[in-house]
């Protein structure tokens, strides 16, 4: 579990620094898609090239997964695009603070329900009371 944890604590590093490069890559190409756009291309050879190393065969099983499992790469490049195009007017901190807001209210969902598959971890008093200290921790990052 904390290899786990620190993995995704690199991950969550790398949000703000993601949207902070990105939204001045738009800024200096003028066209904040084109810099989605190469951002979007840099991830695909990185991860086609992981893919090559530790076994392109599991594409085989693709054909049989329910097709709505793909949009997560919608959802991706709703939050490239709009981080992207927001962050140089509303600042890479304030974006990101909402983007934080929508993550926890999302995970309590998805958690309590156990959509996706996910392992059902119910929302109790004592989780939402969490989540809200969190929000509220966020935000006063923010005011100051």
């Amino acid at each position: 579990m904390p290899v786990y944890a620190f993995t995704m604590l690199l991950a969550g590093l790398g949000i703000p620094i993601l949207a902070a490069l990105n939204a001045a890559l738009g800024v200096r190409l003028g066209a904040p898609v084109a810099a989605a756009s190469v951002l979007f291309l840099v991830a695909f050879t990185v991860t086609v090239a992981i893919l090559l190393v530790t076994g392109p065969q599991a594409l085989a099983k693709l054909p049989a997964t329910p097709k709505h499992l793909w949009l997560g790469g919608l959802f991706v490049a709703f939050y490239v695009l709009s981080v992207t195009i927001v962050a140089p007017k509303f600042g890479v901190g304030n974006a990101v603070f909402f983007v934080l807001i929508g993550q926890l209210i999302s995970a309590a969902a998805i958690d309590h329900y156990g959509l996706f598959g996910a392992r059902v971890s119910p929302l109790t008093l004592a989780r939402a009371a969490g989540i809200a200290i969190m929000a509220f921790g966020v935000w006063v990052t923010q005011r100051a």
